[in-house]
């Protein structure tokens, strides 16, 4: 085989051709020959026995052309990429092949390389970290939290339902008097006053006593799902028992039941915790923007293979969640399965994978420009923390990943640290302080239709899917 005619491109791609001779290809040609004849019945043969020569006489000389062509052309396209030392990326194409006059074959073969890189500044970036003082409504609300989880559950069954409490109730939904599907429940709790159900449904529980039962009109929203929205219906409803929750006081009794002894001791712990939170929010916030600088700083035109790549390694890793883990599953199949449109795709999917492959491509660059490498003892040292996370020892890790590729990760995880530490953190601005102060929190709540049968929550309206949380993962981070 003989290589020629490689030609690198401006938009990441490269063509070049590769020959292979006369004696290369009558051999591959034989090879689908013998793969090929004991499938094939010739009169006056066994099946299986036809020679060669019967064979192509009777169905033509080139009959056996394509599967040897078909055989020639990993080896032929594996001698291309070592020959011209191409970093390729994304899957070949074979854009034409031809037998030469000379009986042997000639392919042009067409790929995406791995793109040229162009460094700017990624040393000593300015970033801001942002800074969010504690207040004493953060206190408040984390103890008010507290409180919630603690609360007692006391019974009001001897007197009528108000606001507040927690109803528990059996309903029938009912249609033009016939049953419809989801509207029918059995001893279902419901805060009053929390408008998780349909407007109106809620209200005409309040002043019902325990026993009670009582047929509730209400009229869907528009904006509900086909077949009720804008419906009138009548929920048959009877109201099992009440209670409501009674929150602790706030005291050193209150303090003792969460481990500590006195109550301005605990709040000492709240604040603490926030404190670290807020710091690590920080941080995290810092990173990112120091890394989005560096790529924002870096000249680089990614191929669409690797853009594809990752979009794909966004939406398997997200279907994972959900059991989904067949990595066989045509990808369009499982677009369709997470209810991931062409809209989403374009405006979340697509952009984050990008953003993450030029996150790669900014630490393969840095690698490569401050020439670092990976110890033995830094490879274990980051296996060994990968494997707290992995659930995994050390050993069965590296045996998975291999030494190559642990080795590369911690150069990249270098990488980032490099850029990270090397970057100066300056203060926000008086404006961008303020736009960072946590505007008071205004309850809204959700409406929602009862539930079904199955303990299943009826949508208030038509609901989106779940969609994939395409993060940008900042490896430097």
């Amino acid at each position: 085989m003989i290589v020629k005619n490689i030609e690198k491109k401006e938009d990441n791609t490269v063509s070049f051709q590769v020959s292979c001779d006369a004696a290369e290809f009558e051999k591959a040609i034989n090879s689908a020959y013998l793969k090929a004849k004991k499938n094939i019945y010739i009169p006056g043969f066994r099946k299986g026995k036809a020679p060669r020569a019967i064979i192509e006489g009777m169905y033509g000389s080139e009959v056996f052309y394509q599967d040897a062509m078909d055989e020639l052309a990993p080896e032929a396209y594996d001698l291309g990429v070592k020959e011209g030392e191409l970093k390729v990326v994304g899957a070949p194409a074979i854009t034409d092949v031809n037998v030469t006059e000379e009986k042997g074959v000639e392919y042009t073969f067409s790929a995406e390389v791995y793109p040229a890189i162009t460094l700017g500044q990624y040393k000593g970036l300015e970033a801001e970290r942002p800074v969010r003082e504690i207040t004493e409504q953060d206190i408040a609300d984390e103890l008010e939290t507290a409180r919630k989880r603690n609360a007692r559950k006391v019974s009001a069954d001897d007197r009528e339902a108000k606001m507040g409490d927690i109803a528990n109730i059996d309903f029938d939904g009912y249609l033009n008097g016939e049953r419809f599907d989801g509207g029918k429940s059995e001893g279902y709790d419901l805060t009053l006053g929390s408008n998780s159900f349909v407007p109106g449904f809620e209200d005409q529980i309040v002043g019902m006593k325990v026993g009670e039962e009582k047929d509730i009109n209400i009229t869907f929203p528009q904006e509900y799902t086909p077949e009720l929205a804008g419906k009138d219906v009548v929920f048959k409803v009877k109201l099992n028992s009440l209670s409501f929750d009674e929150l602790p006081e706030l005291d050193d009794e209150f303090a003792g039941d969460n481990g500590f002894d006195t109550l301005d001791e605990y709040k000492a712990d709240i604040r603490a915790n926030i404190e670290k939170r807020f710091s690590e929010q920080a941080d995290s916030a810092f990173r990112s923007e120091v890394v989005k600088k560096a790529i924002d700083n870096m000249t680089v035109t990614v191929p669409n293979s690797m853009i594809a790549s990752k979009v794909e390694d966004i939406l398997r890793n997200y279907a994972a969640n959900f059991g989904m883990t067949d990595r066989n599953m045509p990808l369009d199949k499982l677009q369709e399965m997470l209810g991931v449109d062409e809209n989403m795709m374009k405006l979340n999917i697509r952009p984050a994978a990008e953003y993450q492959v030029k996150n790669d491509l900014l630490l393969d660059a840095v690698v490569e420009a401050e020439k670092l490498d990976a110890s033995a003892e830094e490879i274990d040292a980051f296996v060994e923390k990968m494997a707290e996370g992995f659930g995994a020892t050390a050993e069965q890790l590296k045996a998975y990943f291999g030494e190559e590729t642990l080795a590369e990760e911690v150069k990249k995880d270098k990488a980032g640290k490099l850029i990270v530490d090397s970057a100066v953190a300056v203060a926000p601005t008086a404006e961008e302080k303020a736009e960072e102060k946590p505007a008071a929190k205004k309850k809204t709540a959700k409406k929602a239709a009862p539930k079904t049968e199955d303990g299943a929550e009826k949508p208030k309206r038509t609901r989106k899917k779940a969609e994939p949380k395409a993060e940008e993962e900042n490896k430097a981070e």
